[in-house]
């Protein structure tokens, strides 16, 4: 039987790309963008993506009734979160002071405004791999990966880092723990490196 990879439809973020993708490095799994709690529960594999401002992803995921489902997911199963879908693991974002899902412990910062520097932080940018993980199989260190974002995540515990880049300063690009891992960037569109993440993500066995 086909495995089922769910990916997480609370009316945010750039699901058809997800999927897209991930029908094409795991071409025997049955991909589904999914509202029903129910799937997201039965599901093999959960992505749990977002797009846009923390303030309208956080309300439209509590207007959908999905945390719950969300949340057992990323107890419970392989999960990865994709910009948006990660700075919602954490406890708050200071985009809006929004209080976030707190399945993992620490806050999402603004960039600092600096003369010169350009935000939103959008483009291909460096990933340094911090930890070795499953995920990162096949990826040179200080791959290039795309971002669209103006606000991180600062865990509080450092060992939840795997992964960071400079802009200008460091900050934490991909984050992992148990059977979780969320990236600031979209992998989805993020060519030969990021399909190769997608790829490992639909066989890893954490």
């Amino acid at each position: 039987m086909a495995q089922r990879i769910s990916i997480v439809d609370y009316g945010m973020g750039n699901l058809r790309s997800v999927q897209k993708a991930l029908r094409h490095v795991a071409p025997d799994a049955r991909v589904e963008i999914t509202a029903q709690p129910e799937a997201i529960r039965a599901a093999d594999r959960v992505v749990f993506p977002g797009q846009g401002a923390m303030p309208d992803c956080m309300r439209a995921l509590n207007e959908s009734g999905l945390g719950d489902a969300v949340a057992y997911a990323a107890g419970s199963k392989p999960f990865l979160g994709l910009c948006i879908g990660q700075q919602m693991l954490f406890e708050r974002s200071a985009e809006g002071d929004t209080p976030g899902l707190g399945l993992l412990r620490g806050e999402v910062r603004a960039f600092e405004r600096k003369a010169g520097l350009k935000i939103p932080h959008m483009g291909w940018n460096e990933v340094w791999q911090l930890v070795p993980h499953p995920l990162w199989k096949g990826i040179a260190d200080g791959s290039r990966f795309y971002f669209v974002h103006s606000y991180y995540c600062e865990p509080t515990e450092e060992a939840l880092t795997a992964a960071s880049t400079r802009y200008p300063d460091a900050f934490t690009s991909a984050i992992a723990r148990d059977n979780i891992f969320a990236t600031q960037f979209h992998p989805e569109k993020s060519s030969t490196a990021g399909l190769t993440l997608l790829g490992n993500f639909a066989t890893w066995d954490p």
